[in-house]
């Protein structure tokens, strides 16, 4: 037995998430009754992410900006530009594809108790109520524009505290830090949990009906992981960008897709970033900011799901409406991202644009919540893994400018 947790501990993490990917998918197939009792692991690793998230978020950012020295150069400009060029153009190319691809679809009945806003202005009022949210409240419900409020303004409070103050708030952040590392050590147990009980319930039969929408959707969010994205960390380091791209897929876009929460794969980034030898005081910042407003995925869902409901009532729609919308896409998915109810809250909104009434634009809704197992878990692996990409092409654009040596083709 110790010779195999010995050969087990030496595979890397991705290997050992492999196979407990493989694993479910056959406990699944064979005994998805016998075998239910797993699903329980994956709600448990779910569950351990997104409790530590928030107080990981909340200490690492806290300690970074107290610690931090007046004229040390950072690099959130850049990453936080970075953000909103991908999902804008994550939206645009959606916009796009949805003209050279246009679906119609079979209209479903929208699930009970769902409520959209009614207009931009809604949306702006969630994220300013969110920042001003009770601290204690923000953490419990995992609002991570309110924890990022409150972490910066006590950072910035405790900048002229005595060393003694900092140097505690360092420990409980490197303890923090350690409980995420004992926790994504349970990544492939959580998976097998994960994966067994989407294909054991779920099953891929329902989605078949809508193979041409969740072809377009699926095909923008894989163009823009696999073209867009690196097109864009080409240009800031001037190097093969793949090596980075895949690692990061590998590393944050897995994790992501099965848990199919950017809050809870927060930890899962900081330790890539680690890994990657990122400067903490940029990613500590950088990554729970991603999970808030670095939304590609959500505005592809947007605006697929839109333009084919506007192809479906036969409206016509010239392309600078269009680009309105994949603009105004990008804007509210990064506005929303503490409303529950992700991409798929904002469709009515998008639809108003266009005179669609509600009901129709709840019927849509209905039928995002159909395709929404791969559609929400594509399109988190999409924000998540771009989070970790983007922050780290910055720092690297930076070392090259400082000319340090980048070895990115050994990454993958």
């Amino acid at each position: 037995m110790k010779s195999i947790l010995k050969k087990w501990n030496k595979l890397s993490i991705v290997k050992q998430i492999i196979i407990g990917l493989i694993i479910g998918i056959i406990l699944a197939v064979t005994v998805p009754e016998g075998a239910k009792f797993i699903t329980i692991l994956g709600s448990l690793f779910v569950g351990a992410l997104k409790a530590v998230a928030p107080v990981l978020v909340l200490f690492l950012v806290m300690a970074a900006i107290a610690q931090h020295k007046s004229g040390h150069k950072t690099n959130m400009k850049s990453i936080i530009l970075l953000y909103l060029i991908g999902t804008f153009l994550a939206g645009l190319i959606a916009v796009i594809a949805s003209f050279i691809f246009p679906v119609e679809l079979t209209l479903a009945e929208s699930p009970e108790g769902f409520t959209s806003p009614e207009g931009v202005g809604d949306v702006l009022k969630t994220l300013l109520l969110n920042i001003v949210d009770n601290p204690v409240n923000a953490i419990v419900n995992g609002n991570y524009i309110g924890i990022l409020t409150w972490a910066i303004l006590l950072g910035f409070a405790l900048r002229s505290a005595p060393d003694s103050t900092k140097s505690v708030i360092i420990h409980f952040s490197d303890a923090v830090s350690k409980v995420v590392t004992w926790v994504i050590k349970l990544a492939p147990l959580g998976i097998m949990g994960l994966v067994f009980e989407a294909i054991a319930t779920n099953g891929l039969e329902s989605l078949l009906s809508y193979g041409k929408l969740l072809l377009v959707l699926l095909g923008c969010m894989f163009f823009v992981a696999l073209v867009v994205n690196p097109i864009i960390v080409f240009v800031m380091i001037k190097q093969n960008p793949y090596p980075l791209v895949f690692k990061c897929l590998k590393e944050s876009g897995i994790t992501a897709f099965f848990t199919r929460s950017s809050a809870a794969n927060i930890p899962v980034n900081m330790r890539l970033c680690e890994d990657l030898g990122l400067n903490k005081d940029n990613y500590s910042v950088s990554i729970p900011l991603g999970a808030t407003i670095n939304m590609a995925g959500a505005a592809v869902t947007i605006s697929v799901l839109t333009l084919a409901a506007v192809h479906t009532l036969d409206i016509s729609v010239d392309i600078p409406t269009a680009i309105i919308l994949s603009v105004v896409a990008a804007i509210c998915a990064c506005g929303a991202s503490g409303v529950a109810g992700g991409s798929l809250l904002l469709i009515p909104l998008a639809c108003s644009l266009f005179g669609i009434s509600a009901d129709v634009a709840m019927q849509v809704v209905g039928v995002g919540f159909i395709i929404g197992v791969l559609q929400d878990s594509c399109e988190t692996a999409l924000n998540s893994s771009t989070d970790a990409l983007f922050t780290a092409a910055a720092e690297f654009k930076d070392w090259r400018n400082e000319g340090k040596k980048i070895e990115i083709n050994k990454l993958a």
